[in-house]
């Protein structure tokens, strides 16, 4: 298996985004009284994700 920079961002974006969807679940789920804060977390995560998606291809 061959990684080359498009993949590595693939894979890169794919793990962020689940690590932001289990912040924000954990935030709404089990800390409630921080959800706030999670979210706001989860949400920077989600943003991270989103760029290093944009940038597949153009590195």
């Amino acid at each position: 298996m061959g990684l080359n920079k498009n993949t590595i961002f693939a894979w890169a974006s794919f793990i962020i985004f689940l690590v932001a969807t289990a912040i924000v679940l954990l935030g709404v789920l089990k800390y409630k009284d921080h959800a706030i804060g999670f979210s706001v977390v989860g949400i920077g995560f989600f943003a991270v994700s989103w760029v290093f998606n944009a940038l597949k291809g153009r590195i």
